[in-house]
């Protein structure tokens, strides 16, 4: 075979046993008969080469898990944490001009130094540090697993990236003749288990809250020292500062009443202001809030009250958003009279409590007063 006839097919060509020889084992979760029927309905108007790559896909791997006009996803599928197909086609040169459109994603701790090397060796991987995730994406499964095999060798510094980017070159035309070279064949390392890879990273904005982690030095600091409690009222009370700042963000995009347009701006600004007075409060008295269960818990519920009515817009928006101050703002109040006066030993943090009672209560009876006009205007 003369290598330009090798060119010419080479985005035709799938190698075989690629990646993984496990089929729909990986599969956490198949789709039903009819899920089937969606799926070639979904993929019906694609282009011609990503609907081919979804098709090698459901023969290997079985029918996706997730299927929109847009996408088809895999979870768990072989060695992979994700794979997806896409409509969209995104040129992409190397190592010679192809379409992307094909994304495997592996469980995969990517060093911060080794960030920027990846990239360079290949424009088309992804990394998210946060979730602990490695992608490759090209128009071939062979050659994302090429990809991801480089990439491990530049991580672990068995090559440099030119190195890397003439190795998938090399392999690529291996692969062409068909060679079946095994850095396309299969992962030649194991993926990390997802629930090592994640990094949370580091706080920035000064007295920011810490989870209540064992590997939290912050945390660990709080609870040494003998502040859990102010820790966990200061964790609380901006907990609430930001449900309350979030709802107001959301009301201000609304096509609401001018009154409660300007309530929500008058929230928007007032919590904001108290929770940067409760973080530097924090540092002055030498308690890191802490974000333990009970505060995350409170954080889900502002998120869940908020979810209730956030898709809402004109009047039924602004009943459910003033309804949701006047029951939120009463449920702060009571929690700042039995609770967190009780636990905060510290002058200063009870005062900074009493304050911020002051602006809720405020709060509350301008909400209320909302509610009680948009009653009279409805009758």
């Amino acid at each position: 075979m003369k290598w330009t006839v090798a060119l010419a097919t080479l985005a035709l060509i799938t190698p075989a046993g690629s990646a993984s020889a496990q089929g729909q084992d990986g599969m956490a979760k198949k789709m039903n008969q009819a899920d089937k029927a969606s799926v070639k309905k979904a993929i019906a108007d694609w282009p011609e080469r990503p609907k081919l790559g979804a098709k090698e896909m459901i023969a290997k791997y079985g029918q996706p898990q997730e299927a929109t006009t847009e996408r088809l996803v895999w979870h768990n599928a072989g060695p992979f944490k994700r794979i997806s197909v896409l409509k969209l086609e995104t040129p992409h040169d190397f190592p010679m001009p192809h379409v992307d459109y094909l994304e495997h994603t592996i469980a995969y701790n990517v060093p911060q130094d080794k960030v920027g090397d990846l990239i360079e060796f290949d424009a088309s991987s992804t990394i998210n540090r946060t979730v602990g995730e490695l992608s490759a994406r090209c128009d071939l499964e062979g050659h994302n697993v090429l990809t991801l095999n480089l990439d491990h060798d530049i991580v672990t510094g068995k090559k440099s990236v030119e190195q890397a980017r003439k190795a998938f070159g090399d392999i690529v035309v291996q692969d062409v003749m068909g060679k079946h070279p095994p850095y396309v064949e299969a992962l030649q390392f194991t993926p990390a288990n997802p629930a090592t890879t994640a990094f949370s990273d580091q706080p920035v904005i000064p007295g920011s809250p810490v989870r209540a982690a064992d590997t939290d030095p912050a945390a660990r600091q709080a609870m040494n020292q003998g502040k859990m409690a102010e820790a966990e009222v200061l964790a609380t009370v901006a907990a609430i500062d930001l449900n309350e700042i979030h709802a107001a963000a959301q009301a201000q995009t609304k096509q609401i009443s001018q009154p409660v347009k300007d309530y929500a701006k008058l929230l928007h600004q007032e919590h904001g202001m108290n929770l940067d007075k409760t973080l530097k409060l924090g540092q002055q008295i030498e308690a890191t809030p802490v974000i333990t269960p009970a505060v995350e818990q409170a954080q889900k519920k502002g998120a869940g009250e908020l979810a209730a009515f956030v898709e809402l817009d004109g009047k039924a928006f602004e009943s459910a958003y003033v309804a949701a101050m006047v029951k939120g703002h009463t449920e702060a109040l009571a929690k700042i009279d039995t609770q967190l006066q009780k636990s905060a030993g510290n002058a200063a943090l009870k005062q900074h409590l009493t304050g911020t009672r002051e602006h809720v209560a405020k709060h509350l009876e301008k909400a209320k007063a909302l509610q009680d006009g948009t009653k009279r205007a409805s009758r």
